[in-house]
């Protein structure tokens, strides 16, 4: 029996996508081997992958002026590669540091070069987000950077910046294809692929094909983009299994709505445990209503001790990864699209109950 799986990354994937690489893991498609052995160099491989990379495009709407491929490394490795890369010389780029993942990545940015902290969310423990509108880059800036969603804080931007000719470049990791978004608004969109997409081992990189002609031309090999769009991102190899389950989970994403579908779901869900928080004194959200995040659902209860029992207990009722991160503590759930809705109203009423034999 399957556990209800609330973790935040590597998380829950659709039942559908593991029982099709279940039935494929051996024998692909009767091709006599696994994917997950097959050269990348082959047909076999280059077939999905360019499945993968039209769905890709397709379900975010990704215009002909964008190169789409994986890398490895995670988004860690981003925070390196993007000011590595578009970082001026005595220039500046601008940083929005909303959670703990933005300020990550601002602190690896200020190694290789001058930034400049536009938001900085530290004053208020990273529980509310500048106004979309009102965020402006600075002058001559080579980039500006967010996170559109805190995995640790639960913060979610619902709407994002307008800022003329600078570039916007955003670390989607963990909101990805679970709404509409228009990629034409960003120079670079790129993440992890291990809570919307499917399991861990590749990052997506999505870049606006002008960003190559401001790019340091003295990169090494892995560190340029350029390399690596050219090859489709296949100069080395690839993290095959990964973008095996990503091709998979897209397709699952398609039968389901696309992203339109993934936001109805994402509303739906998260709603039954807003609707819980909201309607008690007994469990509270410290996210302001604004910029609460629909992925990663941050809550407390009045005492660390409460919130003890409620993960143990939790656990005991077969649900998973409810414990908040350990820089933050108190409590979480993670309800990325595979999240079954069933699931979720199952926790919805786990926390009735709890919060009635423990007030």
């Amino acid at each position: 029996m399957r556990k209800m799986n609330f973790f935040a990354g590597p998380s829950v994937m659709p039942v559908e996508v593991l029982k099709k690489m279940e039935e494929n893991i051996f024998d692909f498609e009767g091709q006599g081997l696994s994917m997950v052995e097959a050269s990348h160099r082959g047909g076999m491989f280059e077939k999905m992958y360019d499945e993968c990379l039209a769905s890709f495009r397709e379900l975010l709407g990704i215009p002909d002026n964008y190169d789409v491929f994986f890398l490895g490394g995670g988004a860690t490795l981003q925070f390196t590669m993007i000011p590595n890369a578009f970082l001026k010389k005595g220039g500046v780029a601008d940083y929005c540091k909303t959670g703990t993942w933005s300020n990550k990545a601002a602190v690896d940015a200020a190694k290789l070069g001058n930034i400049n902290v536009y938001f900085d969310g530290t004053a208020s423990k990273f529980t509310t987000l500048p106004d979309p509108a009102s965020v402006k880059a600075s002058k001559d800036s080579s980039y500006l950077y967010l996170c559109s969603n805190e995995t640790i804080g639960g913060i979610e931007w619902q709407a994002f910046p307008h800022i003329g000719e600078t570039p916007l470049i955003a670390d989607m990791s963990s909101d990805i294809l679970s709404r509409p978004v228009d990629v034409s608004s960003f120079a670079m969109i790129y993440g992890g692929v291990q809570k919307n997409l499917g399991p861990a081992g590749a990052t997506f990189i999505i870049l606006r094909n002008d960003m190559y002609s401001r790019m340091n031309p003295n990169l090494t090999a892995y560190m340029d983009y350029a390399l690596h769009a050219k090859d489709k991102g296949l100069y080395n190899t690839p993290p095959v299994f990964s973008i095996w389950g990503v091709k998979l989970t897209l397709d699952w994403i398609r039968a389901n709505g696309g992203a339109e579908g993934m936001l109805e779901r994402a509303i739906e869900k998260s709603s039954l445990i807003y609707d819980v928080i909201d309607h008690s004194d007994f469990f509270r959200s410290p996210v302001d209503s604004r910029y609460r995040s629909r992925m990663n659902l941050v809550f407390r209860l009045p005492n660390e001790e409460l919130e003890e029992k409620f993960v143990s207990e939790s656990k005991k009722a077969g649900m998973l990864g409810l414990k908040g991160h350990r820089s933050v503590g108190g409590l979480r759930a993670s309800l990325y699209n595979a999240c079954p809705l069933e699931d979720v109203k199952k926790l919805a009423a786990f926390m009735k109950e709890f919060e009635k034999a423990n007030k």
